[in-house]
């Protein structure tokens, strides 16, 4: 895991999600500056770095956006496609605990489901 403390590549990210704070491109942590020391957001990053790894990369960033691509179908908003991503439902749901890696089982990620949100 290698942190780089910039706004740059989140900024640039932030095209398709607003205020993107953080973004984890394997190896690599882009968190902006003033969010560097956020020890929660840290972990929610290192939890897709954990899922990257386990699709061997490419197969995380091919789900991440079929994911992504069905929400925006389902619900027609941009945010909540995001949180409805079944990376973003664990990598959130666990971010508070930072021992959460430690004992956290292979593919985790497959127990959340792009739900239709009621009206």
């Amino acid at each position: 895991m290698i942190v780089v403390k910039s706004d740059i590549v989140p900024k640039m990210c932030s095209i398709f999600i607003k205020n993107v704070v953080a973004i984890t491109l394997y190896p690599f942590i882009f968190v902006r500056k003033e969010r560097a020391n956020n020890f929660w957001l840290i972990n929610h990053e290192k939890i897709h770095l954990a899922q990257q790894k386990e699709l061997w990369i490419i197969g995380f960033y091919i789900l991440y956006l079929y994911d992504w691509i069905k929400g925006l179908i389902i619900y027609k908003n941009n945010l909540t496609a995001y949180k409805q991503i079944r990376f973003e439902q664990e990598a959130y749901e666990h971010q508070t605990n930072l021992k959460y890696l430690e004992h956290r089982r292979p593919y985790a990620y497959r127990k959340y489901k792009i739900y239709k949100l009621k009206d």
